[in-house]
């Protein structure tokens, strides 16, 4: 698919692995496709909701071997690429990018906290193994060497890192962002952000795992923003926020996966040691789903 542009919902998919450790790809395919059929402007598999860190390399290839097969070029697929190494970085956007990709996420592991010179030579050695548009990634609430806005500056320059997807649920941040490098770095909303408030002050659209279970809403969500209908669109965004709300209140794959299974796709549970969610927390996602209509 040739590029020009990611923009709208990009839902970050779920990791369906049945009990011997093996991709259900009949249950990942029928999410891809209805999702597509829902609207969705692209798919992002291997993002915080695929539980990249708990899949081992050959999982994580055949997840987005699937997605790429089911989705038949319909909109790109933005596959995660997340190590603690450049070397294993570079070679995940290779096989992906080998397997038909349209565009890499971007996510830097750390043990040890880098330097930013540290930080901007990972991305960098991703963008240069890869044609494809790069997507960075940051959530300091998770990584131990977030990306500073120094550094945005620095790898904005790279002609194909594209876009950002912050997760610092700081939305000034993302004002910041925009107003240092304009055009040069597109942003994404993340599910910590109001996504019409993004939208407002310049973001192109929403990549985030509530997505998933409410990609109607959410496209309609992107469309009222994109005509410009505010008051519609805080209307709608007011109804989604509680799905925001107990995403960042649970594990974010068991709320995932919770909502998915008692949409009727069998995806399973969390990995381990992850737990599965609650029987108060599925009591309330069910509560939302229904206010929300889904």
């Amino acid at each position: 698919m040739a590029h020009d542009g990611f923009h709208g919902v990009f839902p970050y998919l779920v990791s369906p692995i049945d009990e011997r450790g093996r991709v259900k790809d009949a249950v990942l395919t029928r999410l891809v496709n209805d999702l597509i059929v829902a609207g969705v402007h692209g798919l992002t598999p291997l993002g915080s909701t695929g539980e990249f860190a708990y899949l081992n390399r050959e999982q994580r290839h055949r997840i987005v071997q699937v997605v790429v097969q089911a989705t038949r070029r319909r909109v790109p697929v933005v596959a995660g690429v997340a190590a603690t190494t450049i070397a294993d970085a570079v070679a995940q956007v290779e096989a992906y990018t080998a397997l038909g990709v349209d565009g890499i996420l971007g996510i830097l592991e750390a043990y040890f906290p880098l330097t930013e010179d540290g930080v901007v030579a990972y991305f960098t050695a991703m963008a240069n193994a890869t044609v494809l548009p790069v997507v960075l990634y940051t959530n300091p609430q998770f990584q131990r060497s977030d990306l500073t806005l120094p550094a945005i500056e620095r790898l904005a320059k790279i002609e194909n890192i594209c876009y950002i997807k912050d997760a610092s649920s700081d939305t000034g941040r993302l004002l910041s962002i925009i107003n240092a490098v304009g055009d040069r770095i597109r942003v994404f909303s993340a599910s910590a952000h109001i996504p019409a408030c993004v939208m407002l002050i310049g973001g192109v659209g929403w990549m985030a795992g509530p997505a998933c279970v409410v990609p109607r809403q959410s496209v309609q969500l992107y469309n009222l923003c994109r005509a410009g209908k505010w008051e519609e669109a805080m209307r709608l965004q007011r109804s989604l926020w509680r799905m925001n709300r107990v995403f960042a209140k649970h594990n974010l794959a068991a709320c995932i996966k919770g909502c998915l299974e008692l949409q009727g796709y069998e995806v399973g549970a969390p990995l381990s040691p992850q737990t599965p969610l609650s029987e108060a927390g599925r009591a309330e996602v069910k509560s939302i789903l229904a206010d929300i209509g889904t």
